[in-house]
């Protein structure tokens, strides 16, 4: 059975400055605003299965769900934005082939499902809560991100939660900045491009994205247009690719192919995906 991790063991000290706060593996605290939280659900299927008890030894659910939900609002959405209804979210933990995905229930889309494969937490190395709480960012992502009614482009909707996921500290050791291939290629392919975005035409440029898919038909060409100055994303993806090349042909670590696209993304979710994308 895994050990429980020493902080759920030991008693917290009062805090009165941020000095004093005990050092552990965390997200990055991200809350301008609070929002408010969704009821949040924990539902394990089987309690005997060794991945629930590894989730139950490195989440606090009182704490991290509530809070990863206030990261992905705040890093989606302004005080005063227009969010989707999201109502409830449940985390689903069972067994089954895949890793985590998100989907709506038939009776109302306000409530989400978050099914986290169980086998897949088996096979987690290094700091399991770290990878266990960027699986949970980025499917909460889909939980509340806007998605032009279910047509937008798959690889930016994934691409924009591992985005998110990114700047909540919780980004994967396996993840690398690559110029080669498609914008929409997704995950944090996509993702950093998006962050690129951010850091050259503004902060708040990924949340205007988000916002341009709330209502009507995904249009890429009018979506990137409104929210990047008048520049098309092809144009964005090759600005982004020649920084990024002559970045790394400056540090000296210029981009070596990494095989099959297999190799260099590895998605999160698994089939069925955010509801309505293909």
């Amino acid at each position: 059975m895994p050990a429980i991790p020493t902080y759920f063991q030991t008693a917290m000290p009062a805090i009165s400055l941020p000095s004093d706060a005990p050092q552990q593996t965390t997200t990055l605290p991200i809350r301008k605003h609070e929002f408010p939280t969704p009821t949040l659900r924990l539902h394990l299927q089987d309690l005997s299965h060794d991945g629930s008890s590894i989730f139950l030894s490195n989440i606090k659910g009182s704490e991290d769900l509530e809070q990863q939900c206030q990261n992905v609002l705040n890093l989606l959405y302004d005080h005063d934005s227009i969010r989707p209804g999201t109502r409830s979210v449940t985390f689903v933990l069972r067994a089954y082939d895949g890793l985590a995905y998100t989907t709506g229930i038939d009776l109302d889309q306000d409530h989400k499902e978050i099914h986290i494969n169980l086998d897949y937490l088996l096979k987690i190395r290094g700091d399991v809560r770290h990878e266990l709480l960027g699986v949970i960012c980025h499917e909460l992502v889909h939980c509340f991100q806007w998605a032009a009614e279910g047509t937008a482009n798959g690889g930016l909707i994934e691409g924009m939660a591992d985005y998110v996921r990114l700047n909540a500290g919780l980004s994967a050791e396996h993840w690398k900045k690559e110029a080669g291939g498609d914008w929409d290629g997704g995950y944090q392919h996509t993702g950093y491009f998006l962050q690129h975005l951010e850091e050259k035409l503004g902060k708040g440029t990924v949340k205007k994205i988000n916002a341009g898919l709330r209502e009507g038909q995904y249009d890429e060409k009018k979506l990137f247009k409104s929210c990047c100055g008048g520049k098309e994303v092809g144009e964005l993806w090759e600005e982004y690719r020649n920084d990024l090349e002559k970045k790394q042909k400056e540090d000296g670590k210029e981009e070596k192919p990494s095989g099959t696209e297999e190799a260099k993304i590895i998605p999160t979710d698994t089939p069925p995906k955010f509801e309505g994308t293909k």
